[in-house]
């Protein structure tokens, strides 16, 4: 057991044989003489004179991770610290409030379903951002009016289905883009875009995102949304 102290040595008046203990009065703790001299470093042991402690200082050793090719470029102080050019940001808490996200709201009248899907979702998940990570909320919530005049290319209309079942034998009932879009046209888009959307915890928070309505109005003008940017050229139905 090495002891550290201001000093450089120092001496201990004499103590019992080896295996009694003794309160040091200024150390605080108890040394056991021994016999012979400790192979340990900082205790010297002597039964006559009593104990000797060494104390060694200790020196802080500070490592440059900048290269020493590159050191010229720095400051003293910037090359003794953190390596500047391997630093990976990853966003805060306070990078991804909800209340400081942006809102948009987007008229699905007359535009392609799949190409209006990857649209809003590559919003939601934040995909437009610079500062995009793909484990971390980053989007924006998006709101979708006119949900029943959303537009299917080709026969899709009367060939693709949705189905769902009830959970009991013979419960599954099975769908058409058409009879769905005139029952609940809400859950053509929700379906749509949920599935262009992470699976897990995180999928399932960006889906809250989502505010699909029936008709133009809906209850967010509190939230002051704009326009949804659309780069997809071909996004409208050709007619």
């Amino acid at each position: 057991m090495a002891v550290l102290c201001s000093s450089s040595t120092v001496i201990l008046p004499s103590m019992k044989p080896s295996g009694s203990n003794r309160r040091s009065p200024f150390l605080g703790f108890s040394l056991t003489a021994i016999s012979k001299p400790s192979a340990r470093v900082g205790i010297y042991a002597n039964t006559k004179r009593g104990l000797q402690v060494k104390c060694e200082a200790e020196q802080e050793t500070t490592t440059s991770l900048v290269p020493a090719n590159q050191r010229w470029m720095f400051d003293e102080e910037e090359a003794n610290g953190p390596d500047i050019w391997n630093t990976t940001w990853y966003p805060k808490a306070s990078d991804h409030v909800n209340t400081d996200k942006p809102w948009y709201v987007v008229d699905a009248t007359d535009k392609i379903l799949g190409r209006l899907a990857s649209t809003i979702a590559n919003h939601i998940r934040g995909k437009n951002l610079a500062s995009y990570t793909p484990s971390v909320d980053m989007g924006a919530f998006v709101i979708v009016v006119n949900a029943e005049k959303v537009a299917v290319s080709g026969k899709k209309r009367n060939q693709k289905l949705y189905r769902r079942h009830s959970g009991r034998p013979g419960g599954m009932t099975v769908e058409t883009f058409d009879q769905l879009q005139q029952r609940i046209p809400e859950r053509i888009i929700e379906h749509a875009v949920r599935g262009m959307l992470p699976k897990g915890r995180l999928g399932r928070a960006l889906f809250n995102h989502l505010k699909v309505y029936k008709g133009p109005d809906h209850p967010h003008e509190a939230q002051k949304p704009l326009d949804l940017p659309i780069r997809d050229k071909r996004i409208h139905l050709q007619k």
